[in-house]
């Protein structure tokens, strides 16, 4: 990772609760407000803001680990605020606290951890796999 990915670094986005963002599960929706599957996402999608301005050319960062709480409801229509900060930064691992708010309350809160790796290889590893799969497929 290039310097300057520290302790405090933040980013942030809102997005505005839409139909699609709501639980439904077998064609069944559960109730109508942001699901956590959709909170969890803007999470991630928040926390890779922070840590796409240092990754150098041949690195790739991802989801290795996230422990969130659901804490309140946002209905179709609300706006939601997510923010992530880097609490801790090694050489394979950022860890961002992160957060969720509406004007009226908050929705969620936790910590998202992303691996950091060589992208180059582990798309050789992910090509191994998926020649794997295949083969075994095939057999079927």
């Amino acid at each position: 990772m290039e310097s300057g990915l520290r302790p405090g670094t933040a980013a942030e986005i809102t997005v505005t609760v839409t139909p699609d963002m709501l639980p439904v599960f077998e064609g069944q929706m559960v109730h109508p407000v942001m699901s956590t599957v959709s909170v969890i996402y803007y999470m991630e999608l928040t926390g890779r803001q922070v840590i796409l301005p240092y990754l150098e050319d041949h690195e790739e960062g991802c989801g290795y680990a996230v422990n969130i709480k659901h804490v309140g409801p946002a209905v179709v229509g609300q706006e939601v605020t997510f923010r992530a900060v880097c609490v801790e930064v090694t050489e394979k691992r950022v860890v961002c606290e992160v957060s969720a708010h509406t004007s009226r309350n908050a929705v969620a809160l936790g910590t998202f951890t992303q691996a950091i790796f060589n992208k180059h290889d582990m798309s050789r590893k992910f090509q191994t796999l998926q020649e794997e799969v295949d083969t075994e497929n095939k057999k079927m």
